[in-house]
């Protein structure tokens, strides 16, 4: 009986990797296809000669140069904005006790219940009352702190022994200090798996860059994909190969970072 459930167990896993994993390989077929195989009917599987040339073509009809540029700056500054928040409000969290932390920790953990979409229109109407609108700064403020990655930074902090913290005051070490020399060195895997895992998020970031901004020049890269995809109209091989433009820097960094995003994750206490 045990023999039969692995044996199903195993063909389940097959056919859902299968199903997951079509979609992306017949976007990747699709953009080396020529406009006649990829309109075809019945459709295609493989292109007869693969069309290297549509990626060169896609990257002609459109400024993806500029949206690349805009998307790296933003996700980086974003990444680095977090992991500087995320720092210091676990730190606070975990080893300084001030009134009102209990309420402070309860009332941040409320936030992870209400969605983002809630809030992006209250978001929305600020930073255009500022005057910020199809700015980098726009792009950038709402998302320089993770309520979600505190927390994440905080529950693996549990695990050192405040005796640390104490010890480094006795020694004459300020908060700073103690951060700096103790406290990020233990959690340098987690810290690289948050920042990894944030540059992710804002590459495919695509509902807040959409509605704070309004030219060509601003737009990131999901929303450029998204622009194109409607001014290439019926030519569907050069939007196919856009789009695997748009997600083979993503792959590449998970298939370089996997082994670390794993165990950064297994590290902060997250299963599943």
């Amino acid at each position: 009986m045990r023999k039969v459930l692995k044996v199903l167990s195993f063909i389940f896993i097959i056919i859902m990797a299968a199903v997951t994993l079509f979609p992306f390989l017949y976007m990747i077929s699709s953009s080396l296809m020529s406009f006649g195989e990829v309109t075809q009917i019945p459709p295609k599987l493989l292109p007869k000669a693969p069309q290297f040339a549509n990626y060169v073509e896609a990257m002609k009809a459109a400024p993806f140069a500029r949206y690349f540029v805009n998307t790296v700056f933003v996700s980086l500054i974003n990444t680095m904005g977090t992991l500087i928040t995320t720092v210091l409000a676990a730190f606070a969290l975990n080893f300084l006790n001030f009134k009102g932390k209990t309420v402070l920790q309860n009332f941040m953990l409320a936030l992870l219940m209400v969605p983002f979409e809630i809030i992006i229109f209250t978001n929305y109407s600020t930073i255009a009352k500022l005057g910020l609108l199809d700015t980098y700064t726009a792009l950038i403020i709402p998302f320089l702190a993770s309520v979600f990655y505190i927390f994440y930074l905080k529950e693996f902090l549990k695990s050192v022994p405040m005796e640390f913290y104490n010890a480094a005051k006795v020694d004459g070490a300020s908060d700073f200090e103690f951060i700096r020399r103790v406290m990020i060195p233990m959690c340098k895997q987690n810290l690289f798996t948050i920042g990894l895992l944030n540059f992710i998020t804002g590459w495919n970031s695509f509902l807040w860059p959409i509605l704070v901004t309004n030219t060509t020049k601003m737009r990131l890269i999901s929303n450029g994909l998204s622009s194109f995809a409607t001014e290439a109209g019926q030519l569907i091989h050069l939007q196919m190969a856009a789009s695997t433009i748009t997600i083979l820097p993503i792959l590449i960094l998970y298939f370089i970072f996997r082994k670390q995003i794993l165990r950064g994750v297994s590290f902060g206490g997250i299963k599943g």
